[in-house]
């Protein structure tokens, strides 16, 4: 069955892919604070992720996306810390 872009469940699995997308942005323009969105973000998305439905491959995007995610997170710390 193919989803429809205006199904209920769609709608909700592009807004979190908007969001992570939006703070990965923010990251990657050095925006103060876009870590811990990031971070969020990712963590929102992996809450509302119903990976146990017929439709988890509507989710692929985080299991890719997530690696990347942290990564960036990581280095952005890791940038700040100067000893």
């Amino acid at each position: 069955m193919a989803r429809h872009k205006h199904d209920p469940k769609s709608r909700r699995i592009h807004r979190l892919m908007d969001e992570v997308y939006r703070e990965m942005f923010r990251l990657e323009a050095g925006r103060p604070g876009a870590e811990m969105g990031l971070a969020l973000a990712l963590l929102r998305a992996w809450v509302a992720a119903d990976l146990r439905s017929e439709h988890c491959t509507d989710w692929n995007w985080l299991n890719v996306i997530s690696p990347l995610g942290l990564k960036m997170i990581e280095d952005s710390l890791n940038s700040g810390c100067r000893l």
